[in-house]
């Protein structure tokens, strides 16, 4: 059968990395990087395009993923702090946001300020179970509206109101868009159709408004952010090994955690987020070296001096626990993937050990996984999997297998 050659593509704040995949069978026949290209993302897109056509030939499609101009940025506006607010965060971070604020309540209109203060690009609007209050979502809609801001607000909240609240803010001229409630009844979420509104939000609003590129090109190309990219290549891969999976990624200014859990039928108030990302802020080993040192004072973690990998692993154990700490019960994980450039640049075997103390971290104050094996995503290819699980699910669950698992 002949290659049918797919050019998978993130570009990031600081690099735009290009993975060329043959869909027929998964096969990686092609990676690159270049530096993210001001002005115009397009620049850089395109001489890896070019250079990967001279070497390996055309490509069929182009998928492409964006963090970059600081990724999505989202903030929630729930019904109340430890239930419909939580839920809505939880369901933001799967969506690869990177939540800028939560507020909870009936808001005032210096609340909404707040709000508004934080720059977000995305709203999302919950509250109330399907069939529960009501009031809250509504009132908080007309808060919104008056204020007559224009950043999108995607409503996932009661049922009985949605509808009502979304007409709230369109006549006041703020785009809103509905979607199934995320928290339809007490102790059940249901993440996915706010994930995909908000994924269309970001296609339709943020990726143009952000100015990457000069004209629409850019915004046909781009599928997903990408930390929604790397969730739907982590839970791709946890589906293919039928087990429960932990992916830390070290960048330079955060540090991610998506941990895949298979479902146990246990519940909380809030719900059980089976597939969940956390983010960290102030743990990066470039930006963010600081805060991984006074993070590490606080949780009495070992930081080398000078050392990079050394600072991604004190990142690494950091981030897990807060992670753990969340509610994730660990103790089943079958295997742990570490991802960043400075794990990817380290020889296997010596990023392989960096991952190690996270693995017996026994003061962290969470179950630690009982027999996991370790990886490292030295190809980059969870993000390309999550671009090409939609069109082309064998082929990104061959490219993952062949890459990250070792069994």
């Amino acid at each position: 059968m002949a290659a049918a050659l797919v050019a998978c593509v993130d570009v990031g704040s600081t690099d735009t990395k290009l993975a060329v995949v043959d869909v027929t069978d998964g096969t990686l026949v092609h990676t690159a990087t270049h530096p993210t290209t001001g002005g115009d993302v397009l620049d850089g897109v395109d001489a890896l395009l070019a250079a990967a056509a001279g070497s390996v030939g055309p490509v069929r499609d182009v998928y492409c993923c964006s963090s970059a101009g600081g990724g999505l940025r989202l903030a929630v506006i729930g019904y109340e702090a430890l239930v419909s607010a939580d839920a809505a965060h939880r369901v933001a971070l799967s969506a690869g946001a990177r939540v800028v604020h939560v507020a909870a309540g009936p808001q005032t209109r210096a609340g909404v300020r707040t709000v508004r203060a934080a720059k977000p690009d995305v709203v999302l609007l919950v509250g109330g179970t399907d069939g529960g209050d009501s009031d809250v979502l509504l009132h908080n809609a007309r808060q919104v509206a008056a204020a007559r801001w224009r950043t999108p607000v995607v409503v996932a909240g009661n049922t009985d109101v949605r509808a009502d609240a979304v007409e709230v803010l369109a006549a006041a001229g703020v785009p809103a868009v509905a979607a199934a409630n995320v928290l339809p009844k007490i102790g059940v979420v249901d993440p996915a159709p706010a994930r995909a509104a908000i994924r269309d939000v970001f296609l339709r609003h943020v990726i143009g408004g952000k100015h990457l590129s000069r004209g629409p090109r850019f915004g046909r190309l781009v599928r997903m952010a990408t930390p929604d990219a790397v969730l739907t290549g982590v839970s791709l891969l946890a589906d293919t090994l039928h087990g429960d999976l932990l992916v830390v990624d070290v960048g330079g200014a955060t540090t991610d955690v998506y941990s895949a859990l298979v479902p146990d039928g246990s519940t909380a108030v809030a719900g059980t987020l089976w597939r969940a990302r956390t983010v960290e802020g102030d743990l990066g080993v470039r930006w963010n070296v600081d805060g991984v040192h006074t993070a590490a004072a606080r949780e009495h973690v070992d930081v080398p001096a000078g050392d990079a990998l050394g600072i991604a692993a004190a990142a690494t154990v950091i981030a897990v626990r807060r992670h753990a700490r969340s509610g994730r019960d660990l103790r089943n994980v079958v295997s742990v993937v570490a991802s960043g450039g400075v794990f990817r640049h380290a020889a296997p075997a010596t990023a392989r050990a960096a991952v190690q103390p996270v693995l017996r971290d026994h003061a962290g104050g969470w179950a630690l996984p009982r027999a996991p094996t370790v990886t490292v995503d030295e190809r980059y290819v969870l993000a390309p999997a999550g671009l090409l699980a939609a069109d082309h699910p064998g082929a990104a669950a061959a490219l993952l297998t062949t890459h990250l698992y070792s069994g």
